[in-house]
C-alpha cells in the first residue's frame, strides 16, 4: 500500500537508497553490534545505563555510527572510535556468520528500477568496511552503480541527517540535472531529513525498519511505502503525472 503526501510530481533519474532496514533486513543486528561495542568500555549489559544507551541508538537509527559514540560517550574522540571500531567488528562478524539477508523485494526492485534507466546508489551510515561486507555477503558488489557510506563524501565524514551522501550521488554519477530529479528512500527519520535537505523531489520512508509512519511523516517524508518493493510503482507513477 502507498500512502502520499501532496508532492509536486518529478521525473526520478537518481535513486538514492539505504541499506539497512531498508534494502538489507537488520534482524536486531545493529543492537546486538552496539552491546558488543559498549560492553567492551566497561558498560553492563541489561543496565539502567546500557538501556539507555540503546535507546538513543533506536532513536537515531540511520546516523553515522561514529557520531552515535561520540554523542554517547560525551565527545570522548578516543573512546568513541574504540567503540565504533568494535561495532563495526562485531557488525562484521554477525554478517560473516550468515546473518544478512535482503528485503523481500529490494533486489528485484532495484533491478525494476535500472531496467526503466534511473541510475541506483547505495549508502549506509556504517563503515566502508563493513558495507563492504554486507555487499559481499549478498552478491550485491555489481548490483548498482555506486556504494557510498559518510568517509566517501569528503574529510568531514557527514553522514546523515545532513545531505552530503545524496548530493555526492548526484556528483558522482552526474544521474540527474536538478535535485528534484532524486529520488531517496529510507526507514528512519535521519534519511527522511537528508533527502530533503538535499532537495529531493521525493523522499519515500519504508515501513521494514527502525522508524514507523508518523516519525518518517515527522521528518518530511513525502510518502511512506510498505516496503522498497513498492518504490518502482510509486516512481512509475510520479513520472506518469509528469508527463514522461
Amino acid at each position: 500500500m502507498v500512502t502520499m503526501s501532496p508532492t509536486t510530481p518529478h521525473t526520478a533519474k537518481l535513486v538514492v537508497l539505504d541499506m539497512a532496514g531498508t534494502t538489507v533486513a537488520d534482524d536486531g543486528l545493529v543492537e546486538r553490534a552496539f552491546t558488543a561495542a559498549s560492553s567492551l568500555l566497561g558498560v553492563e549489559p541489561g543496565t539502567p545505563e546500557s538501556e539507555k544507551m540503546l535507546a538513543y541508538v533506536r532513536a537515531t537509527m540511520g546516523e553515522s555510527k561514529i557520531s552515535v559514540f561520540r554523542h554517547l560517550f560525551g565527545g570522548d574522540e578516543d573512546k568513541a572510535r574504540r567503540a565504533n571500531a568494535e561495532f563495526e567488528r562485531a557488525y562484521g562478524q554477525l554478517v560473516g556468520e550468515g546473518h544478512c539477508a535482503p528485503v523481500d523485494g529490494a533486489r528485484e526492485a532495484i533491478g525494476r528500477m535500472r531496467d526503466a534507466g534511473r541510475t541506483v546508489v547505495l549508502t549506509t551510515g556504517f563503515a566502508r568496511v563493513t558495507q563492504d561486507a554486507i555487499l559481499d555477503a549478498l552478491g550485491w558488489r555489481d548490483l548498482v552503480e555506486l556504494t557510498l557510506c559518510p568517509a566517501d563524501t569528503g574529510p568531514a565524514g557527514r553522514g546523515r541527517p545532513y545531505p552530503d551522501m545524496v548530493l555526492a550521488a548526484l556528483l558522482r554519477t552526474g544521474a540527474a540535472d536538478d535535485v528534484r530529479e532524486i529520488a531517496v528512500a529510507g526507514d528512519t527519520a535521519y534519511d527522511m531529513r537528508s533527502g530533503i535537505r538535499a532537495g529531493a523531489g521525493a523522499v519515500a520512508g519504508v515501513l521494514t525498519g527502525a522508524h514507523g509512519e508518523d516519525e518518517l511523516r515527522g521528518a518530511g517524508a513525502t510518502h511512506v511505502l510498505g516496503s522498497v518493493a513498492g518504490l518502482p510503482e510509486l516512481l512509475d507513477e510520479l513520472d506518469v503525472r509528469e508527463g514522461t
